[in-house]
């Protein structure tokens, strides 16, 4: 039996006008398989999670390089909690300075990935995570 294929909202939170990282990473997840919605530029933090909700995925990838990471995350994260999308996993990818990664890391971002990170690792990441969650639910039905 085939499994479903992981849905993947990709984002561009905030004000930055610059989206061929984000365009990269949708077509990479796609070529591997995972049905990509990609939402555009200057997404709000609501915007984000509404497509989020209207789309039923599994993950969501935050594309940031303008340095709003630590303002548009936690918001991000505070509305999927209200929404009780828990579940959801949250990637952020961009410019984000090493001394931020571990408070993302402690809000619950699952994955932080910086210019330079192999396409095929953000896969086997997105893949391993979202196959192990998936796992624990479906065994305690």
């Amino acid at each position: 039996m085939p499994h479903p294929k992981i849905r993947v909202l990709v984002a561009k939170p905030g004000l930055d006008g610059h989206d061929r990282g984000a365009k990269v990473i949708a077509r990479a997840l796609r070529d591997a398989g995972m049905e990509v919605i990609y939402t555009g530029l200057r997404q709000t933090p609501e915007m984000i999670v509404n497509a989020s909700i209207q789309e039923d995925v599994q993950v969501i990838g935050l594309s940031i390089l303008s340095g709003a990471h630590n303002a548009i995350v936690p918001r991000v994260l505070d509305l999927l909690k209200q929404n009780k999308m828990d579940d959801v996993l949250v990637l952020v990818g961009g410019i984000i300075p090493d001394q931020d990664v571990e408070g993302l890391n402690k809000l619950g971002v699952a994955g932080i990935f910086q210019p330079g990170t192999p396409m095929d690792d953000i896969v086997k990441f997105i893949r391993a995570h979202v196959k192990s969650s998936s796992v624990s639910v479906d065994s305690s039905s």
